[in-house]
């Protein structure tokens, strides 16, 4: 037995939230990884590639760029083998909205877009710094 009135037939959800947004899945171009940082392994350069051309970046102001950067430096800390960085380098990125589901608790959802996602797919194949067989035994066999 149910608890209160029927619900109205056509109802509608009118709690939507006043900061939800809504990204475009389009490639950006992003920014070019500033050489200033000494980014040394490819996993970190693969992560700033990733960051700087998602659709949350077309957001950022200049001190989340800032972030990217630091955050960057971690990444290329961690594989250099200080496993000790991994849980700080997962609370930054939740704070951008890295998984489905930190995107849900942001209140923020990105347009699918097919043929970009191609895009995407065809132009991390083609980067040499997405080697991750290479760098993986490198990691493994010291």
């Amino acid at each position: 037995m149910t608890r209160g009135p029927k619900p109205k037939e056509n109802a509608q959800r009118r709690n939507k939230h006043e900061h939800a947004q809504t990204l475009s899945g389009a490639a950006t171009e992003g920014r070019a990884l500033p050489p200033g940082l000494g980014i040394k392994s490819a996993g970190a350069k693969r992560f700033w590639k990733t960051w700087a051309t998602s659709p949350q970046a077309t957001q950022w102001a200049e001190t989340d760029w800032a972030e990217l950067e630091i955050t960057t430096r971690l990444v290329d800390g961690f594989y250099q083998g200080d496993m000790k960085l991994a849980s700080e380098i997962r609370q930054r990125v939740a704070k951008w909205g890295a998984t489905t589901e930190d995107r849900a608790r942001l209140r923020m959802s990105i347009e699918d877009d097919a043929q970009d996602q191609d895009q995407a797919a065809e132009a991390a194949t083609a980067d040499p710094t997405t080697d991750l067989d290479e760098e993986l035994y490198r990691l493994l066999s010291e």
